[in-house]
C-alpha cells in the first residue's frame, strides 16, 4: 500500500523538498524516522479521511510524530513547493492549457478553529470554503481556504495574482492565462477592469443575462476538479483546528491530483 500511495517517481520529487533532520549537538535522543514512511502516513490520512489517532501502526510511525512532522512541513511550505514542482513538469511537457483559467469555490463543514464562519448555504452552520483556480482542462493551479461566509468574488484577485510562474515547453515561464472563466458569483465591474489591465480576457457570467446552460459548457471542468479534490476524504469535513493545516491538506491534494495527470 505504501508504494501505491507514494510511488518511487513521486518520492523522487518529494524527498529533496523535506527539511533535513539535524541531530542534537549533545547526542542522544531518538533516531530520526524514515521520511518516506511519515509522508506516506500523511497521504494515508488525507486519502482515507481517518483521524490522526486512528493511524494504523503498520506505517511504523507514532501518531504524535506523524502529526508533528505534518505541521512542520506545512509551516515550511513543503506541500506548496511540491505542487509547484509537479506543475513545472506538466508545463515542460506541454500538458497545461493556458488558453483559459477557471475559478470556483465549494463549502466544507467545519467544527471549530481559524478560517471558519457561518455558512450561508448550510443554515448558518460553521464551515470553511475551498477556492480553486485551474487551467482550461481543470488542472489545479492555485488553492486557498477561507471562512464559509467569505464572498467568492473577494478571492478572485488574490488567486489570479498568486498563479505560480510555470515552465513552458519552450520559451519563458508562464503565469498568465488568456481568459478567466467564472460564474455569476464573481460578476463585478471592478474585476473585469482589473483583469483587462493585466491582459486577461474576462469571461465572467453576468447576472440576469447569461444562462446556466451556456456557463455549464465550461464549468463542468472545474466541478470535476472539485470532485477530484473532495475524493480525498480528509477534505469532505474539516477537523483541523488550525486553518493552515487544512489548507496544507488541500495543497497536498492538489499536488497529488496534478501528479496523477503527470503519471499517465
Amino acid at each position: 500500500m505504501s508504494t501505491r500511495l507514494v510511488p518511487d517517481a513521486l518520492w523522487e520529487i518529494v524527498e529533496p523538498l523535506l527539511p533535513r533532520f539535524s541531530p542534537r549537538p549533545q547526542g542522544g535522543g531518538r533516531a530520526a524516522l524514515d521520511d518516506r514512511a511519515v509522508f506516506t502516513a500523511v497521504v494515508y490520512v488525507l486519502t482515507s479521511g481517518c483521524a490522526w489517532r486512528h493511524l494504523p501502526p503498520s506505517f511504523g510511525v507514532s501518531v504524535p510524530t506523524a502529526h508533528c512532522r505534518f505541521a512542520t512541513w506545512a509551516m515550511a511550505g513543503v506541500f506548496d513547493e511540491l505542487h509547484r514542482q509537479i506543475l513545472d513538469r506538466l508545463g515542460a511537457g506541454g500538458d497545461l492549457d493556458w488558453s483559459a483559467a477557471i475559478l470556483d469555490a465549494a463549502h466544507v463543514q467545519a467544527k471549530r478553529g481559524s478560517l471558519t464562519g457561518p455558512s450561508p448555504v448550510d443554515r448558518g452552520k460553521n464551515g470553511s470554503k475551498i477556492h480553486i483556480l485551474s487551467d482550461a482542462d481543470g488542472i489545479p493551479l492555485v488553492t486557498a481556504v477561507t471562512s464559509a461566509n467569505t464572498h467568492d468574488s473577494v478571492m478572485l484577485q488574490p488567486l489570479v495574482t498568486t498563479i505560480p510562474a510555470v515552465r513552458s515547453r519552450r520559451g519563458p515561464r508562464r503565469r498568465r492565462p488568456g481568459r478567466l472563466r467564472a460564474d455569476k458569483g464573481y460578476d463585478a465591474a471592478v474585476h473585469r477592469r482589473w483583469l483587462r489591465a493585466r491582459r486577461i480576457i474576462p469571461r465572467i457570467a453576468r447576472r440576469g443575462i447569461d444562462s446556466s446552460e451556456r456557463l455549464g459548457r465550461y464549468r463542468w471542468k472545474i466541478e470535476r476538479t472539485l470532485a477530484w479534490l473532495t475524493g480525498y476524504r480528509r477534505l469532505t469535513m474539516r477537523y483541523e483546528r488550525h486553518g493552515e493545516h487544512f489548507a496544507a491538506f488541500l495543497q497536498l491534494a492538489a499536488a497529488l491530483t496534478c501528479w496523477k495527470k503527470l503519471a499517465k
